[in-house]
């Protein structure tokens, strides 16, 4: 199955590219079964958990399976009693043609590989699960996906830091048939380059230094449901063909084991990186590339589809609201023109974030509408009248200078404390979120009273 999907604005139909590939029973208790391969990996045999189910006694109950490749569809006996068959020739692996029949031990089955063109308008939702945009890069997005969300085809989705990726991959996995199933997150790029493989395939007690125990892997953690591997361009390539022969064959053996564990799991990968470009500069491989680009995806940046800004900032504020168990707040025009004229280099996740701080303190000002004010970010469009976020009346025998000071500490000590609450008093992990040095925030908990602990919390 293959597609290449843009984000031109074009109003033209997509035209998505499918390769498909039937097989038909010409002998044996099933003859007459029709069955559309519909994965990456399709196994045939007597076993339930078989794909392709046949129960005639000379079939293995692990008989032989079928890989789906860039090129085409490499059939593979699986060590079967009676062997294999690929028009009338036994064979361990080959490659299948148009007509060409299978015999699977005296069963025999016919291919019949196919080409489907199908034309896709954008949808006409403004949504695909927990990925919202009304724009037309983002609907023509979701018009693909509500045909490929249902199979088990590997996605790819590009696109710059922030632009909803994981959002999208967790949307594709609701909307299959595996949304009842784990969906496990590993991420390439936080994870050091020495523990990657036992995070992807687990390890066995003893393996490595520090291995006290077995551990299982994300492919395993994952079985029947969805794999997302957020981050791969940045995978080391020493593991690489590792990950491709896992993915190839959704088999693999545990770091320091020798038994092979074998997963059904569809999978789903991210990456910041333009991994074709990897791909030319020798830090990507190329087969790896083509085995998870069978439908490459690329998420717009926000200052692309500035439309989107106002249903993501009232989802984003809902969200919200419904963490912290209070109403949603709304905004004001000043403020929504002031988020509709961003540029957001950080794109969703930047949005989110401002929307965070801007929440807060409308909420400590007893505020049901976020002002343009109180946005921490570009200021608002010119010829707007946002109102700053500011006591609405002062001491007037105060300096300029001890108002200011005044307003900053009370600022500073709100804001810490809902920062610490949000974080259950984690200090290291509030920092993380508010962009903050530990130190500094510990300090500042000290400083306002409102300090956790001892600050070593990691």
């Amino acid at each position: 199955m293959s597609t290449v999907l843009g984000t031109s604005h074009a109003a033209d139909p997509r035209i998505l590219e499918l390769s498909r590939c039937a097989l038909t029973v010409l002998s044996g208790p099933e003859r007459g079964h029709e069955r559309m391969i519909d994965r990456d990996l399709f196994r045939i045999g007597k076993a339930p958990e078989n794909d392709f189910v046949l129960s005639d006694g000379t079939v293995s109950r692990a008989h032989c399976e079928i890989v789906r490749e860039p090129k085409g569809y490499l059939l593979r006996d699986l060590g079967s009693t009676n062997g294999t068959l690929l028009d009338g020739a036994e064979i361990k692996e080959a490659w299948l043609k148009p007509g060409a029949v299978i015999t699977v031990g005296k069963v025999e089955i016919k291919v019949r590989p196919f080409s489907e063109r199908i034309e896709l308008m954008p949808s006409e939702k403004g949504e695909l699960g927990e990925a919202v945009g009304k724009s037309l890069g983002m609907r023509a997005i979701f018009g693909l996906l509500e045909r490929l969300a249902p199979t088990d085809a590997t996605v790819l989705i590009g696109g710059e830091t922030g632009t909803g990726k994981d959002v999208l991959a967790r949307s594709i996995h609701a909307a299959s048939p595996r949304k009842g199933k784990p969906f496990v997150v590993v991420d390439c790029g936080a994870v050091v380059g020495t523990l990657i493989e036992s995070e992807l395939f687990g390890h066995e007690k003893g393996s490595f230094t520090g291995a006290t125990a077995s551990r299982q892997g994300a492919f395993e953690m994952a079985n029947g449901g969805t794999l997302f591997l957020d981050e791969i361009g940045e995978l080391p390539l020493d593991l690489q063909p590792k990950l491709l022969r896992a993915l190839e064959q959704r088999a693999f053996r545990r770091v320091g084991g020798n038994k092979e564990l074998r997963v059904d799991i569809r999978v789903i990968a991210a990456s910041k990186r333009n991994l074709k470009m990897e791909v030319a500069r020798g830090k990507f491989r190329e087969d790896l590339y083509f085995r998870l680009a069978v439908v490459p995806i690329e998420m717009p940046p926000l200052r692309e589809r500035r439309e989107d800004v106002p249903v993501l900032a009232t989802r984003l504020l809902s969200d919200l609201a419904k963490h912290e168990g209070q109403p949603p707040l709304t905004l004001s025009k000043e403020a929504l023109d002031s988020l509709s004229a961003h540029d957001w280099p950080g794109n969703v996740r930047e949005l989110r974030n401002v929307l965070e701080r801007a929440s807060y303190l409308a909420r400590a000002q007893g505020l049901t509408v976020i002002p343009g004010g109180a946005l921490p970010m570009a200021s608002a469009p010119s010829g707007s009248k946002s109102e700053p976020l500011v006591p609405q009346s002062f001491d007037v025998g105060k300096s300029y200078r001890d108002t200011r000071a005044e307003w900053e500490a009370s600022f500073e000590k709100s804001y810490v404390s809902w920062l610490l609450d949000r974080h259950h008093g984690n200090i290291s992990a509030a920092s993380r979120a508010a962009d903050m040095d530990r130190k500094y925030l510990h300090k500042l908990a000290k400083k306002h009273g409102v300090a956790r602990g001892d600050g070593d919390d990691e």
